[in-house]
């Protein structure tokens, strides 16, 4: 069994993986971090390896009492991937990005994918049909945009993702949603259709927390699954194991 750890600017997800099948899944806050590890430890004691991918929500201190139970690799810009490399400074890149392009490489191997994680960032990576990663671009996910308007403004509120009724908004509240989810969604198909007009037969995931909130509301077809960057930690975990 091994261990999948996504620490990332918001929470922390601990799955646990039999093979290539998720059995256990959980989110906690940072804080809850090693309480929830003694726990899992005392469920499933068959876990011999634990993979880590953090952005900066964990300490080293709460890391390190992970490898009490186990082998545990960090994973970082010197991690082996399976995938070339082509991006221009290899050591600035997220290690999230990293797994997302593994995931692609084994879910659609040797064709071109555009993968879209909408999270508190959303991040657009392109992995190319010769397994060739290349870059991609990154932007203020749907809370952050919301939370930009309410934290340099005197007077716009402090809101949360809504059903949008109406692309025209009536009320300074409407006006808002219609500018967030509109304006993400309008991106996020713009720059998909630059993509297809470059990269032939291109295949679209979707992941990340946003995921079913955004899927019903693209023009274009795509494959999501919200739990494609864990998944690809497990991959990146089973080829540094050698």
């Amino acid at each position: 069994m091994n261990l999948i750890i996504d620490a990332g600017n918001t929470s922390v997800k601990l799955a646990i993986f039999k093979k290539t099948e998720i059995i256990h899944l959980e989110s906690v806050a940072a804080y809850d971090f090693v309480a929830a590890v003694k726990i899992i430890f005392k469920n499933y004691a068959k876990i011999q390896f634990a993979i880590i991918s953090s952005v900066g929500a964990l300490s080293k201190e709460q890391m390190n009492v992970l490898a009490i139970f186990c082998e545990v690799h960090e994973l970082s810009n010197t991690s082996k991937v399976p995938f070339k490399n082509s991006y221009a400074s290899p050591q600035t890149l997220g290690v999230d990005r990293l797994a997302l392009a593994t995931a692609a490489f084994y879910f659609n191997p040797h064709h071109n994918n555009l993968i879209i994680d909408a999270g508190t960032c959303i991040t657009y990576d392109m992995l190319n049909d010769f397994d060739e990663y290349l870059g991609g671009s990154i932007s203020p996910g749907v809370q952050m945009r919301y939370n930009a308007m309410h934290n340099q403004t005197a007077k716009l509120p402090l809101l949360e993702k809504v059903e949008l009724l109406d692309y025209i908004g009536n009320t300074t509240e409407n006006c808002m949603h219609s500018g967030v989810i509109n304006g993400v969604i309008l991106e996020i198909d713009g720059l998909i259709d630059l993509y297809k007009s470059r990269f032939k037969d291109l295949t679209i995931i979707l992941t990340g927390g946003d995921t079913l909130f955004l899927s019903k509301r693209l023009k274009n077809t795509i494959f999501a699954d919200s739990k494609f960057l864990l998944k690809g930690l497990n991959y990146l975990l089973e080829y540094n194991k050698h």
